[in-house]
């Protein structure tokens, strides 16, 4: 049958392989695009207003109300964090073999809500101490039990939101498009940019209210602005490109672990058997122990599978930045609580609002990224993104130990000055700014590669492990942290991280030039595995 001169201009203005929300095939230019992923922008802005109105001044509520030391405190949130980052490869496993993403988005947010409610409820519970003001614990059985509780329900709502909301705002772009293509790429750094936005908000308005107002208010607002994401995601439903799975029996993750099954299976068969010739001549040379599953598996499901094996050594030479990542709401934190931070008689500076930084050097520099270094880029590399994804994460990586070097530097400085005259909490800017621009580097970079990289079907699973970095991160943070702890304060000497008792003692700078070293062996690692990375969409060498 004949196709008519309307079918065709239907079909072309149709995308392949996305359906809008009842089911038909989603037309290019009223679903999806900009459009929707403008919206999912702002749906993560009020996400992350509520997330950081929690995560950047839990430090100072576990060290304050719940009277727990540094170390302690800061191993506990260090805990929390890798909790919340590695939740994310559950509730991907869940999107993918049962809800599907748009779904899974809208459970995981009434969790993350329910959780958020919970937590300032727990602040108001009355913890019976007779002088409210003095610093010292006083805190109610109930309410701590109530209070980690309420932290780690939220842990599971953010853990299904987190990587089926990024995936879904890319998925509004069709990859078979060429200027869709590039916005996609830039969708990730806009993303970034409306995220950086939020957290400077919260700097100013919930760590304020918190440490000078209330928490159970400081805690509260985060609840308002989660509902508030829920309602604007439900919003714009109808304008939503849904991804089309493939129509097979079984899903992707069950086809790759077949394949690893089968490869070890026939892990005894020589390169000469004859099963071996089943695979066709685009078959990439790396990971050739996969090919042994030839004999029952097709070569799309083998290099489906050698795709996401492939993440791993990138994702595991990124970990020492997550390490680093996790000092910024700790550490850093608590070295400005102990700085100077007046700006005024009787006015100081919340120390968690100096996170701020972070986010406002995001908000100034990825448009700059954006609109002119990537321009600039492309037009020597012609690279869609300017720089390759992994030329990106390695950037990152290294501003990030300029950073623990700056860190290092103004800890020394501290340490040198006496208590009468404590150094101004400014000195603690460039470390953050510095911070800010290695995260635009890395955060998206790795964000954008994991979402790459693999088929659409396991992009939630991907951008799962790729916050799976972070999460063994903080629990390696968590770790180390512990055990330095232990080691130096042996026999009665005074800990890296003793700043209750002794401020000038503690030794901070040590763990940060630490940090530096590790994340320079981590960067020599890195840049040796990348060299040799192939891509999965051009089966060519990334250059670095």
């Amino acid at each position: 049958m004949a196709i008519t001169e309307t079918n065709a201009d239907e079909l072309r203005s149709t995308t392949e392989g996305s359906m809008d929300y009842r089911g038909n095939p989603s037309v290019r230019f009223s679903s999806g695009g900009w459009k929707s992923a403008r919206l999912i922008i702002c749906v993560e802005m009020a996400e992350r207003f509520a997330f950081f109105g929690i995560s950047s001044n839990l430090i100072t509520y576990l060290t304050g109300p719940l009277g727990e030391s540094t170390a302690a405190a800061a191993a506990n949130v260090n805990a929390w964090t890798g909790t919340v980052s590695l939740l994310p490869l559950f509730w991907a496993f869940v999107a993918v073999a049962f809800l599907g993403r748009f779904r899974t988005i809208i459970i995981s947010s009434s969790l993350y809500i329910l959780g958020l409610g919970l937590l300032s409820f727990s602040t108001m519970i009355p913890s019976h101490c007779e002088a409210p003001n003095q610093v010292v614990s006083c805190e109610s059985h109930l309410q701590v039990t109530l209070f980690f509780c309420s932290l780690y329900i939220i842990a599971i709502g953010q853990g299904g939101y987190k990587p089926c909301i990024k995936v879904f705002g890319a998925d509004q772009f069709d990859e078979n498009d060429i200027e869709e293509e590039k916005a996609r790429s830039s969708f990730f750094n806009w993303l970034m940019f409306g995220n950086s936005v939020s957290i400077v908000m919260t700097g100013l308005v919930s760590n304020y209210i918190q440490e000078n107002v209330s928490w159970s208010l400081g805690f509260g607002i985060p609840s308002v602005s989660m509902l508030l994401a829920l309602f604007l995601f439900l919003l714009g439903t109808s304008s939503y490109r849904f991804s089309i799975e493939r129509e097979e029996k079984k899903t992707a993750f069950a086809r790759i672990s077949r394949v690893f099954l089968e490869a070890i299976k026939n892990r005894r068969k020589t390169d000469s058997d004859e099963t071996l010739l089943l695979l066709d001549h685009q078959s990439s040379k790396q990971l050739k122990f996969l090919d042994r599953a030839a004999i029952s598996c097709d070569n799309v499901e083998i290099e489906e599978a050698k795709a996401v094996l492939r993440l791993f050594p990138i994702g595991m030479t990124s970990l020492v930045y997550a390490i680093v990542s996790a000092q910024s709401t700790t550490f850093f934190t608590k070295q400005g609580a102990k700085m100077d931070r007046s700006i005024s008689p009787g006015l100081l500076v919340p120390a968690a609002s100096l996170q701020s930084f972070i986010s406002l050097t995001k908000v100034i520099f990825i448009p700059i990224y954006d609109r002119i270094l990537v321009p600039i880029a492309r037009s020597f590399t012609q690279s869609p993104s300017g720089i390759t994804m992994l030329q990106r994460i390695g950037t990152g990586i290294f501003i990030s130990i300029l950073a623990m070097v700056v860190a290092a530097l103004v800890e020394t400085k501290r340490l040198q000055t006496d208590l009468t005259t404590p150094v101004s909490v400014w000195w603690l800017v460039p470390q953050y700014v510095i911070y800010g621009v290695a995260d635009v580097f890395t955060i998206v970079g790795l964000q954008e590669f994991f979402y790459d990289q693999v088929p659409s079907e396991l992009r939630s699973i991907s951008m799962a492990l790729n916050l799976s970095i972070f999460g063994v991160g903080n629990f390696l943070s968590s770790f180390m942290i512990w055990v330095i702890d232990k080691l130096t304060s042996y026999s009665g000497q005074t800990s890296w991280f003793d700043f209750d008792n002794d401020l000038n003692q503690a030794h901070l700078d040590y763990f940060y030039w630490l940090l530096a070293c590790l994340s320079s062996i981590g960067l020599a690692s890195y840049l040796w595995l990348a060299k040799s990375y192939v891509c999965n969409n051009e089966n060519t060498r990334e250059d670095l």
